[in-house]
């Protein structure tokens, strides 16, 4: 199994161990059948532990996992007649932030989203998905483009924050997210972000305004990364796992606390597994949610947007 994470071994050792079996079977011609049968069924119980029973530290393995899919691989397998638009018209093209036209099921919508590498060049030129400001400006430009000719928005979130450079706070890092949110809030027309990997703070806020958030089962969503939480906090960064299970940072933790719309369900094992399947419930979590906005008018839409970011969190007086 390529690209096992550290929980999954004992699992991997089995499965091996099992076409081992397999191989000598077809090579000395001596029946190991009932082996077999019995460890596939102990693998099976195993994986149905393993995955049943996901940590929040777990989670945020899946999410990080180096073949999890991507915007550009959701783009592929849902939408088609993909345009990609390029460059913020004022400093350059920031491959972290990937966006442009689509047609969902024939319809024109405009899709934007983070893009993390699949081998070490690419993360390098896509910066591990991690935008400077040129990459939101970008984002911007796009949506408000989709604004102006009523094209519905949809987000795709996979970021670990964005990127904290000096080149990037020189060129206005804080004002470009500042103003992704604000704008996001006033558009006319629906959107739907879908945290699929990691959400990290105003680098995934900054296109996650929608009046829809959905996360994938095994993604997560919160203000810092469980690292910089436990080196703030404990002044260790070794102690991510255990910020990790006090953040509140999982797909259901955030359900509860109604900070998102819902979860959309992966494969056994995470989504890397199929890719095909996943696209195909991201797809259809997609068309739910823009039949609901559709009933919406502009003016509700943006209260729409308005009343689901008031209620997060608890209000006190004093």
């Amino acid at each position: 199994m390529a690209g096992e994470l550290p929980f999954e071994k004992p699992l991997v050792e089995l499965q091996e161990k099992i076409k081992e079996l397999r191989r000598f079977t077809e090579e000395k011609g001596i029946d190991f059948s009932d082996e077999v049968v019995r460890l596939e069924k102990k693998a099976k119980d195993l994986a149905e532990q393993i995955y049943g029973n996901l940590t929040p530290w777990q989670r945020v393995q899946i999410a990080r996992h180096p073949e999890r899919p991507t915007t550009l691989d959701y783009i592929h397998h849902i939408f088609t007649d993909f345009l990609e638009v390029h460059g913020d018209r004022c400093f350059g093209d920031d491959l972290a932030i990937v966006g442009g036209i689509a047609k969902l099921d024939g319809r024109p919508v405009t899709v934007v989203g983070h893009q993390k590498g699949k081998d070490t060049k690419e993360n390098i030129s896509r910066n591990f998905g991690m935008a400077h400001p040129e990459g939101y400006r970008k984002a911007l430009r796009i949506m408000q483009q989709a604004d102006k000719f009523g094209r519905p928005i949809i987000c795709f979130i996979n970021t670990s924050g964005a990127y904290p450079g000096k080149a990037a706070e020189e060129r206005g890092q804080s004002e470009a997210i500042a103003r992704n949110l604000r704008e996001m809030a006033g558009f006319r027309v629906p959107i739907i972000c879908v945290v699929i990997g990691e959400g990290g703070s105003g680098g995934a806020l900054a296109i996650g305004v929608g009046n829809r958030v959905y996360m994938l089962e095994n993604s997560t969503y919160s203000v810092i990364s469980p690292e910089g939480a436990a080196a703030i906090l404990w002044k260790d960064a070794s102690l991510a796992m255990r910020a990790a299970e006090t953040m509140k940072i999982t797909a259901p933790d955030l359900l509860e606390l109604s900070v998102i719309d819902g979860i959309i369900e992966e494969p056994f094992g995470g989504a890397h597994r199929d890719v095909v399947q996943q696209a195909s419930r991201v797809k259809a979590k997609l068309l739910e949610g823009l039949e609901q906005l559709d009933r919406l008018s502009p003016e509700q839409l943006i209260q729409d947007r308005y009343e689901k970011f008031k209620q997060i969190g608890a209000y006190a007086s004093f």
